[in-house]
């Protein structure tokens, strides 16, 4: 398995309805990207100063369903459209998850 977690900061000209316009279409992506296994966009709540105004946290079964949703013509649109004329500024990383531990009650 494969995480990929990316904090986006948007510049002043993004406000609260742009952040939502495009959370709705990366939000869109698990129906046209079939390697996605688990996708979740958040939007910043705004509890501190100097947040990412957004998140997103997907899994991928290995580095080739990764590089599927990074290429995928569906994805780059939304980078280029929507993304990239506010984007401040993205910090991202990919991992291996490390397996659930157990819980003790």
């Amino acid at each position: 398995m494969l995480r990929h977690v990316v904090l986006l900061r948007l510049d002043d000209g993004a406000d609260a309805a742009m952040v939502e316009r495009i959370a709705d279409a990366l939000r869109a992506l698990p129906d046209s990207v079939p390697s996605i296994r688990d996708y979740c966009v958040g939007v910043d709540q705004g509890l501190a100063e100097g947040n990412a105004q957004l998140s997103v946290v997907a899994l991928f079964d290995d580095e080739a369903g990764y590089a599927e949703y990074r290429d995928h013509p569906d994805h780059v649109a939304i980078i280029d459209r929507h993304i990239r004329p506010v984007l401040a500024g993205r910090m991202a990383t990919q991992y291996s998850p490390e397996p659930p531990r157990a819980t003790f009650a």
